[in-house]
């Protein structure tokens, strides 16, 4: 009956039309037959059900007496918007219960809820300065030059046009040098780090990263059973003095820290390396946002610097382009590239094709180069008014930051102020969210109407004064 099952006891005399009805109407109230569903015929529904016709039609007259139903004159029966609330399912017990650790956290950041007023929040691009139109162009134009092909499985690693794509690409936007057989496309960041834990830890691996640090991350290696340690940050990087000696794997942000937003010094990045490579531990370098560069020429990537083949590079478009594009690479030591592309088989197979080759002309073309231009100006504008704002407060100091989508600055009570200010509706990120000893605020300047950042500036310095 329009894909629903209805069980009906058909014991006893005259339980027949009670028994109709009574399955019906239950399945109204739960909700297997939608509002506006058309029920079928009373001659065709009894022939179904193996019942008379008159005891269909019995139990369709008293459903409609009770606005369960509601008949149309030539037009049929159909379910009637009603009060009652669908009923819940009901199991004696729940048996199953998952292994510790799997809790769902919503992102705040993400679409299922209105954006505030003020959005300071991290981690957002403009979406408003990307242009839609002509990426739209390029998936349609994709879609249809394979609308007459009977399709076939993709390679896990990737379209091959897009990886020699983002090969060219890093080489000149982040001065990474690697080639079509380097990367590995993934849906992004997220998804890289999974395969990567999946092929190289046990449970019970020590991964190290960096706290303050980024959360999904640490929950995603600790999904997989490692045990993570926290490794404290300081003005020149991840302190590898402090490092664990079991550490199998180290997770760093080197080019922005998330979510102090300072650069690995020089320095700092030599001993990194020297260290794994005399400990023969993987570094997994995420670099997120650094296309967005507003001062001082980039140090050169963790990537670039490795001669011992330690080095996992990270990459995502979600800040450079929009999150809904769910594609990000990783560029990985040959001696595991198999083993990540046969992890990529065994969880999804491969990625969207039309989307991939879409990303691949996006940026042979230029446009993704054009795009990260036009956006790079005016995130450059709005790191300039929040530095000059925040930098006016006695209360807070200003951590330096050459690149990125957000500044971050230290001052005291700040999960009061954090609070405060969203009452107001200013919303911003509380550092000690990262795992922080110090007090501090994150100011995401991707996703604020520029038109409204100085006024929300203004309400944070008044909530700031008063608490």
């Amino acid at each position: 009956m329009g894909g629903v099952d209805l069980v009906i006891s058909l014991d006893g005399t005259g339980e027949k039309t009670v028994g109709v009805y009574r399955a019906l109407r239950a399945a109204i109230v739960d909700g297997r037959l939608p509002v506006g569903h058309r029920l079928p015929a009373t001659r065709v529904l009894a022939a179904d059900l193996g019942v008379a016709r008159n005891s269909v039609a019995t139990a369709y007259e008293r459903l409609v007496a009770e606005g369960y139903l509601v008949s149309r004159v030539g037009a049929g029966t159909y379910v009637a918007p009603v009060r009652d609330a669908p009923a819940p399912r009901r199991v004696a017990a729940d048996p199953l219960r998952p292994r510790a650790g799997w809790t769902f956290t919503p992102q705040p950041t993400s679409g299922d809820t209105p954006a505030p007023r003020y959005d300071f929040r991290s981690g957002v691009p403009d979406a408003r300065l990307f242009p839609f139109d002509s990426w739209r162009r390029l998936v349609t134009a994709e879609l249809r030059l394979r609308a007459n092909n009977p399709g076939a499985y993709a390679t896990p690693a990737g379209h091959p046009a897009l990886r020699a794509a983002i090969a060219r690409y890093v080489g000149y936007s982040r001065s990474v040098r690697a080639s079509e057989d380097d990367v590995l496309v993934t849906n992004g960041t997220q998804h890289a780090l999974d395969l990567i834990g999946r092929v190289l830890l046990r449970p019970g691996d020590v991964v190290a990263v960096e706290e303050p640090g980024y959360p999904p991350a640490r929950r995603l290696f600790e999904s997989l059973g490692a045990r993570v340690v926290g490794v404290p940050v300081d003005e020149h990087g991840l302190v590898v003095d402090d490092l664990p000696g079991t550490a199998r794997v180290v997770y760093a942000t080197p080019s922005h820290q998330f979510p102090l937003g300072r650069a690995m010094s020089l320095g700092r990045r030599h001993a990194l390396l020297d260290w794994a490579r005399r400990r023969q531990v993987a570094i997994v370098e995420d670099d997120y946002d650094s296309e967005f560069r507003f001062s001082a020429r980039p140090l050169e990537p963790l990537h670039s610097l490795d001669t011992a083949g330690r080095v996992l590079y990270v990459g995502t478009f979600s800040k450079s382009m929009v999150p809904g594009v769910r594609t990000g690479f990783v560029l990985a030591p040959a001696g595991l590239r198999e083993a990540l592309i046969a992890a990529r088989q065994l969880g999804d197979g491969y990625g969207q094709v039309a989307v991939q080759a879409a990303l691949a002309r996006f940026i042979d073309e230029g446009q993704l180069a054009r795009h990260v231009r036009r956006a790079g100006k005016e995130y450059a504008e709005r790191h300039a008014r929040i530095v000059a704002a925040l930098s006016a407060h006695d209360r807070l100091q200003v951590i330096p930051s050459a690149a990125g989508l957000h500044v971050t600055a230290l001052g005291a009570n700040s999960a009061a102020v954090v609070a405060a200010a969203a009452r107001r509706g200013v919303e911003l990120d509380d550092l000690g969210a990262y795992g922080s000893d110090s007090t501090g605020f994150v100011f995401g300047f991707g996703a604020i109407d520029p038109a409204l950042l100085d006024e929300g500036l203004a309400i944070f310095g008044a909530v700031l004064r008063d608490t």
